[in-house]
């Protein structure tokens, strides 16, 4: 009757009003992550030192007493704070892509690893969700195991944005930082770098994959000097996100991104998503694209206090072909062709 009706209208307004909110809470989660990488550490720096020209400048000037004080403590572990990690924000960032982890392996928590993360993309969404926040149950899939996800020393140089930073497990991609972790902290910690880095993260575009791999050998000597295995990480869908303006080699907009990743340590990026408002206009949010991160099969690597080249070689061209494995296993599940091939630069 009319009553049935009713209820059955207002049911459907409900619903129709969730899955509006939960879209917009979805666009704010990741704005506010996107507006973190880009702009936190230097407004936050601002900040401070507009305070301290203020009659607020005491707690600016206890707050850089206490930075002096914990200034070494990125390069010991961090503060992770499992709080922050549990976030209901994560579980809409996540959704809004959405982003998914997938194991293929159990991971012994008497070892330690070193995780190589491909590609790189603009932002490295995928890793930052899987590795720094428990939205898609990393602890759950691999227990007992501590992510440490690895990115520039220099935000742990910013005030407020290097304490967020750590709260979610991110660490410092220097050798004090990692060896600190893989020598004195235990067992069951996993290091996740991404190794392409700033280089790789030049060349992503949508419908690419190549990873920058060829002459990265840095994190398979330092898995050799602690006898931490290696496991190779593929991220489908990572370029797929951010649009970007590739620079040919030898033009003038490569040479400046060059000097910018010489001399500072990243590459600025020119590229675009989709507006705030809208999905067919530009801006800085990503576009809301899958992104499946496949966890791939650790490779057992010897304790090697000085590994020759030799050793750091032969263990570099396992890794690779473990790498292009994975993806071509994997990569036809994810939305890919078979004739996909991986380029490895």
């Amino acid at each position: 009757g009319t009553g049935s009706n009713i209820l059955s209208a207002l049911q459907d307004l409900f619903w129709l009003l969730k899955s509006k909110v939960e879209k917009q809470l979805q666009i704010i989660s990741v704005l506010q992550w996107v507006l973190t990488f880009l702009i936190m550490g230097i407004a936050c720096t601002l900040i401070l030192m507009y305070i301290l020209c203020t009659d607020c400048w005491a707690i600016a000037a206890l707050y850089l007493a206490w930075l002096v004080f914990d200034w070494n403590t990125p390069k010991k572990g961090g503060r992770r704070s499992q709080w922050v990690r549990n976030w209901a924000i994560w579980r809409y960032f996540r959704d809004y892509f959405p982003i998914r982890l997938v194991k293929t392996h159990n991971l012994l928590t008497t070892k330690n690893y070193i995780f190589g993360y491909h590609p790189h993309g603009i932002m490295g969404l995928g890793a930052f969700c899987n590795f720094s926040t428990e939205a898609t149950g990393v602890s759950q899939k691999f227990p007992g195991i501590r992510p440490y996800l690895a990115t520039l020393a220099g935000n742990f140089r910013m005030p407020i944005l290097r304490d967020y930073l750590m709260s979610g497990g991110i660490c410092p991609v220097n050798r004090d930082s990692i060896d600190y972790i893989l020598s004195k902290n235990g067992n069951g910690n996993a290091i996740i770098i991404v190794v392409g880095g700033a280089a790789e993260s030049l060349n992503c575009t949508p419908g690419k994959n190549s990873v920058t791999l060829k002459n990265r050998k840095g994190f398979v000597k330092l898995a050799l000097r602690h006898g931490a295995d290696l496991v190779p990480v593929y991220s489908f869908g990572e370029n797929e996100v951010y649009k970007q303006v590739i620079f040919e080699e030898g033009s003038w907009g490569r040479w400046v991104q060059k000097k910018f990743q010489k001399h500072i340590g990243f590459a600025p990026c020119i590229f675009h998503g989709r507006g705030l408002f809208s999905s067919t206009t530009w801006g800085l949010l990503p576009y809301s694209k899958p992104i499946t991160t496949v966890v791939g099969e650790p490779i057992t690597i010897p304790k090697i206090d000085n590994p020759s080249q030799k050793d750091v070689d032969f263990y570099h061209s396992i890794y690779v072909d473990s790498l292009i494995k994975l993806f071509d296993k994997y990569k036809s599940k994810f939305g890919l062709p078979e004739t996909e091939v991986l380029e490895v630069n």
